[in-house]
């Protein structure tokens, strides 16, 4: 790093909420649920060190095991996906690390829907009016208004049966399709997914400022 440069900024999921890594958070409301089994965390192989430390240190080695992940999203799934050993009918369910307000009841609603429906995500109302358009050199022009009723702003975890998950990640992958979340790539295989009732509460830290929000939840959840 040359002289004078800003240290890197450390990826989301390593920052701390009340001292604690969000990923920590992450992984004990799951690792709460006792219907979980295994807890499988995909990350990039310079941090597979760092993780399975930070593990150890917050008593998750029980149900935690850490396995290298790629550069993308997907890519890191699917690397998931190929290191469980699962029944077609197991569910399978993915979560977003840098979510870490998500609460084990939640998480409960969620296998109860995949037993259900085969698939599952978590999903808020749209509060704002939701606008089509089309992009244009001049900006966006507006094509269409969409009734908020039938819009939901996908959250995690998204679940499905194991059968079906894998068989989404290989049809994507035979056809070198990237999708948006696991929703996008059951969809395109032809699995009807349902929708669990979320909340405001379990947003994605994508900003400085969401620290500051999620220690506030925090806080307010402890009183």
């Amino acid at each position: 790093m040359a002289a004078g440069s800003p240290a890197p900024l450390a990826p989301k999921q390593f920052l701390t909420i009340a001292g604690t890594p969000i990923l920590v958070h992450s992984l004990r409301a799951f690792a709460a649920v006792p219907r979980i089994e295994k807890i499988y965390v995909a990350v990039r192989q310079q941090e597979m060190e760092r993780v399975a430390a930070q593990v150890a240190e917050f008593g998750l080695t029980g149900k935690v095991v850490v396995v290298e992940g790629g550069d993308h999203r997907q890519d890191s799934v699917s690397r998931a996906l190929h290191a469980l050993d699962c029944a077609d009918d197991d569910i399978v369910l993915v979560h977003d690390a840098v979510r870490p307000l998500i609460d084990p009841a939640t998480i409960e609603r969620t296998i109860d829907a995949v037993l259900k429906h085969g698939a599952a995500i978590v999903g808020v109302a749209a509060v704002d009016t939701i606008k089509q358009v089309e992009r244009t050199a001049d900006g966006a022009i507006i094509t269409s208004t969409i009734p908020r009723e039938r819009v939901v702003q996908a959250q995690t975890p998204q679940g499905a049966t194991c059968g079906a998950m894998k068989r989404a990640f290989a049809e994507a992958e035979a056809d070198e399709f990237a999708g948006t979340d696991e929703a996008s790539l059951l969809e395109r295989a032809g699995v009807q997914v349902a929708v669990v009732p979320g909340s405001p509460r379990n947003f994605k830290v994508t900003q400085p400022g969401d620290l500051e929000l999620a220690e506030f939840y925090l806080a307010a959840g402890a009183k």
